[in-house]
């Protein structure tokens, strides 16, 4: 395969489905050599078997991200199985049934955050000495656009995506002159299939709130992550790119 990150290797958080399927997939068409993480073992090797069946390197291991020793387990496997790592995409991530900040219970804060931001945090800290002994390398973190404003009810989730852009900027900048750039991605409402769970009602109310008036689509989002990972954004690091229709120009 030829593309812009050909012979790249790659590890993709939360690869089994929705955005973090369609960047797996977009990467592995572009000639990545994969390492593929989920918790789940199902819709982990579902996306094992389509990026093989078109003949993509990958693999794939089962954990929990939210557990430091995984990422370095990540790490371990990529160096075994092909020699280095490149590029990392921390895009694992979950959400919460929206509440009041009184009324969001601890187990709940306390899951999102170890997910949601701890998750990311122990990526980097597995991610960062392998990039170096690779020469550099590129790393997209995944926020939302709750990580630049507010959104009622989502007090654990805001949090945790604006810590996210935090820790993308410190990692920016303590390594841009050791040949790592670091970025963050903060998509708005895209169509990833949980859409489903709306009501017709609920769903075209949330289309036409959209200044561009619909949802995001998967590559529209797995495009800009590929360029940020690539060397044509050689001179882009510590930057947030929203991939939100025109929400944060309102």
């Amino acid at each position: 395969m030829n593309g812009i990150i050909n012979g790249k290797v790659a590890i993709v958080t939360g690869a089994g489905a929705g955005l973090g399927r369609g960047i797996a997939t977009t990467f592995a068409r572009e000639g990545a050599r994969l390492v593929l993480s989920d918790i789940s073992r199902e819709s982990g090797d579902e996306t094992l078997a389509a990026i093989r069946d078109k003949g993509g390197e990958a693999i794939f291991v089962q954990g929990d991200v939210a557990d430091a020793r995984y990422h370095h387990e990540l790490v371990a496997q990529a160096k075994a199985t092909f020699g280095r790592l490149d590029i990392a995409i921390n895009n694992a991530g979950i959400s919460h049934a929206p509440a009041p900040l009184p009324e969001i219970a601890l187990d709940i804060w306390e899951k999102v955050i170890e997910v949601d931001l701890s998750g990311v945090f122990h990526a980097l800290r597995a991610q960062i000495p392998a990039l170096l002994e690779a020469g550099g390398g590129a790393i997209v973190n995944m926020a939302s656009l709750a990580g630049a404003v507010g959104s009622p009810g989502l007090g654990p989730y805001v949090a945790a995506k604006h810590g996210v852009v935090g820790l993308t900027k410190v990692a920016a900048l303590e390594y841009a002159r050791q040949g790592i750039r670091v970025n963050v991605v903060g998509p708005a409402l895209i169509r990833t299939g949980l859409e489903a769970h709306f009501q017709p009602d609920q769903l075209a109310r949330l289309q036409e709130a959209q200044p561009i008036g619909r949802l995001g689509e998967v590559p529209e989002v797995a495009e800009l992550v590929l360029w940020l990972a690539s060397d044509k954004a050689s001179f882009v690091t510590g930057a947030f790119y929203p991939v939100d229709g025109g929400a944060l120009a309102q």
